[in-house]
C-alpha cells in the first residue's frame, strides 16, 4: 500500500483517487478550494461526476504541508493553468526524489513549456512523471477498461508509477518520451476544438475523419522538429487520446468546439461546457511552437484565427480545403 495525495479535486482528480483507493492505496486529495472540499465532504462525490462516489476513509484538506509531507507519490490533477501556481506552493514540503506525476494536459503560453517542465523548474528535487492517453474521467470513474501510458526520466521510476495503477480495468505502458506524450496530450485538444467546430457547422464523418488524420500529421511534425520520437504519436497518447477527444461528447473540448461551430464566442463556450477547455489555452502556444521551429500546423492555425481573430468558423474550413495542392506523404517515390 502506498500513501498518494491527488492534487486537484475535479472530475480527472476524483476518478483517479476512486482507482488507486481501489487498488488498495491510502488517499489524500488536496484542493485550494474550501468549496469545493466541503463539497466532497458532504456528498462523497463531485457534481461533475455523478455516481463515482468516494469512500469514506479518503482524506481531504485544503492543507498542503499536509497534503505532500510522507506521502509516496503526488499526483497533480490542476487545470493547466494552475499547474505553476500549485507546485511553487508545493515546493517547500517536497522532499529529494519525491515523485510528482502530472496528469494533467496542457503548454504554458507565455513560456511555451509543457506542464511536467513547469513542475521540474518550480520543484527541481522532485522525480517527476507525465500520464497520458485516451482515458474519460466520467469512464476511468465507472471502472471501464481503458489502456494509458506512463512517461519518466527513469525506467524505475515509471515501473513503480505503472505497479500503483494498474488492474484488471486499468492497463498501463511506460514510455522515456515524455516531451512526445505531452505534446500529443496537449494538441489534440486543439484539434478536437477544430472537430467540434465540425460538427457544430453541421459537417459528417468524413470531415472529422480528415481533421484526425491531418491533425495528427501536423502534431507528430511538430513533436518531431523538437525532438520527440514519431511513434509516440502513433501510440495511446498520440492518435489513440486525439481520437476520443475528437469523436467523444464527454471531451470538453470537443463541446466547446461544437458551440464555437453554432455561432458562439470561446468565452461563452467556455461558459456554457462549465468546464476548463484546456484546448483554448494551448492553441495559442502551439501556434507560437510552430513558428519557433518553422512547422507547418494549418488546421492549428485556422483554430487560432477563430477563436482570437473574429474568422468565421465556416471561412476556416474552406481555407482548409482550399490549400495548396500536396502529396500526403513526401517520402514515397513515384514509379514513373
Amino acid at each position: 500500500m502506498a500513501k498518494i495525495t491527488i492534487f486537484g479535486g475535479g472530475s480527472w482528480g476524483i476518478a483517479i483517487a476512486v482507482l488507486l483507493h481501489k487498488n488498495g492505496h491510502e488517499i489524500t486529495i488536496w484542493s485550494a478550494l474550501e468549496a469545493e472540499i466541503g463539497m466532497l465532504k458532504e456528498k462523497h462525490e463531485h457534481k461533475m461526476l455523478p455516481g463515482v462516489r468516494l469512500a469514506d476513509d479518503v482524506e481531504l484538506t485544503t492543507d498542503a504541508k499536509e497534503a505532500v509531507e510522507g506521502k509516496d507519490l503526488l499526483v497533480m490533477s490542476v487545470a493547466s493553468s494552475y499547474t505553476r501556481k500549485t507546485a511553487h506552493l508545493l515546493a517547500g514540503y517536497v522532499t529529494q526524489g519525491q515523485k510528482i506525476l502530472n496528469v494533467a494536459k496542457g503548454i504554458e503560453e507565455h513560456t511555451l513549456m509543457t506542464l511536467s517542465q513547469i513542475i521540474e523548474q518550480e520543484i527541481p528535487q522532485a522525480d517527476v512523471a507525465v500520464m497520458s492517453g485516451p482515458s474519460h474521467a466520467e469512464e476511468v470513474g465507472r471502472g471501464i477498461p481503458t489502456s494509458i501510458v506512463v512517461g519518466a526520466r527513469s525506467k524505475a521510476t515509471a515501473e513503480y508509477i505503472r505497479n500503483l495503477f494498474m488492474n484488471e480495468v486499468f492497463r498501463v505502458y511506460i514510455s522515456p518520451d515524455v516531451l512526445g506524450m505531452e505534446l500529443g496530450g496537449s494538441l489534440k485538444n486543439v484539434v478536437a476544438l477544430a472537430a467540434g467546430i465540425a460538427d457544430g457547422l453541421g459537417y459528417g464523418d468524413n470531415t472529422k475523419a480528415a481533421l484526425i488524420t491531418r491533425g495528427i500529421a501536423e502534431i507528430a511534425r511538430l513533436g518531431t522538429a523538437m525532438g520527440s520520437k514519431f511513434e509516440t504519436f502513433c501510440g495511446l497518447t498520440g492518435i489513440g487520446d486525439l481520437i476520443v477527444t475528437c469523436a467523444s461528447m464527454h471531451s470538453r473540448n470537443r463541446r466547446a468546439g461544437i458551440l464555437i461551430g453554432q455561432g458562439k464566442s470561446y468565452e461563452e463556450a467556455m461558459s456554457e461546457v462549465q468546464m476548463v477547455v484546456e484546448g483554448v489555452y494551448s492553441a495559442k502556444a502551439a501556434m507560437e511552437l510552430a513558428r519557433k521551429y518553422q512547422v507547418q500546423m494549418p488546421i492549428i492555425e485556422q483554430v487560432n484565427q477563430v477563436l482570437f481573430e473574429g474568422k468565421s468558423a465556416d471561412q476556416a474550413v474552406k481555407e482548409l480545403m482550399l490549400r495548396d495542392k500536396k502529396e500526403e506523404v513526401l517520402d514515397i517515390p513515384w514509379e514513373r
